[in-house]
């Protein structure tokens, strides 16, 4: 699982570089448009907010698998390694309850967004599509944290931070 979810980070990176780079496009290319020639792209800021949210739900699934999440780790880093292991347990005990809850209401929200056809204002993209950004980044947090917390119980081990700081 752990090359999986490292497999699965590196891609979402590139995705993510390249939505990066689309946005700086469409506003580059919009900004000429509204200084140089007097015409925007109406719909322009619209796709780049949808990007935006994609970006940092997406972004949050690659922070968590490799611990860069925020985290004050001073007094954690001084803790007996015992109850280090009760802090960590907590941790993923709250992440896992509190991403389940909003896979559960943005997955609900994204499929009522399907179910009345509601389309954005102005591109007219179907609206279940930048919600389920947040209810997709949130299911594969509730994944990573479920597989986290497998390794702390079952193998007393809890992974080393990558870019982050973990214990």
């Amino acid at each position: 699982m752990d090359k999986f979810f490292e497999s699965l980070s590196f891609w979402i990176e590139r995705v993510l570089a390249v939505a990066f780079a689309a946005a700086v496009i469409l506003s580059f290319v919009n900004v000429i448009g509204r200084y140089v020639f007097g015409e925007t792209i109406l719909w322009a800021d619209e796709i780049q907010i949808y990007i935006m949210i994609w970006m940092a739900f997406m972004g949050a699934v690659v922070a968590t698998w490799r611990h860069m999440h925020l985290r004050m780790d001073l007094l954690f880093r001084m803790l007996p390694a015992a109850l280090r292991l009760w802090v960590q347990f907590l941790e993923l005990a709250t992440m896992i309850v509190l991403s389940a809850v909003v896979v559960f209401l943005s997955g609900q929200y994204a499929y009522d967004m399907h179910s009345l056809g509601r389309l954005s204002d102005v591109a007219q993209v179907p609206m279940w599509i930048p919600h389920s950004g947040v209810a997709l980044g949130f299911s594969l947090i509730l994944c990573i944290a479920l597989w986290q917390m497998w390794k702390l119980v079952f193998r007393r081990k809890y992974p080393a931070a990558v870019g982050g700081s973990a214990g």
